[in-house]
C-alpha cells in the first residue's frame, strides 16, 4: 500500500495496523501448502481424482456419486482447496474426499 512505512527493521501498514519483518527471507514469506488426498497421496494440478464418498452440493438437491472421477484439478488455498469442473459446473471441494487416480 502506499502508506506503508519502515519503522527501524519493521514495516508498518497504518491503514490495517499489520507489521512484518524488512529482512523476512523469502522461505519465511513464500510457504506453499502441501495438498494430500485422503490417504496422504501427494497431488499435483492437472491430477486426476475419485470421489470416495457422496457429495451433497450446498444451496441444491445435487448429490455428486463416489466414484466420480474428475480430471485436470486445480489446487487452491483455502478450506476447499480443489477447483474443478464436474459435469460441466464448475466446483470447490476438499481434498479429504479425494483419493488420486
Amino acid at each position: 500500500m502506499e502508506n506503508t512505512y519502515p519503522d527501524g527493521c519493521h514495516f508498518i501498514c497504518p491503514d490495517c495496523s499489520h507489521e512484518w519483518s524488512a529482512i523476512a527471507s523469502k522461505d519465511e514469506s513464500e510457504e506453499t501448502r502441501i495438498h494430500k488426498d485422503a490417504h496422504g497421496n501427494v497431488l499435483n494440478n492437472g491430477d486426476t481424482v475419485t470421489l470416495i464418498k457422496d457429495l451433497k452440493v450446498k444451496g441444491s438437491s445435487l448429490v455428486i456419486k463416489g466414484g466420480t472421477k474428475i480430471k485436470n484439478i486445480r489446487l487452491v488455498d483455502g478450506d476447499h482447496d480443489i477447483d474443478c469442473k464436474v459435469d460441466g459446473q464448475s466446483m470447490l471441494l476438499k481434498s479429504e474426499f479425494m483419493k488420486k487416480v
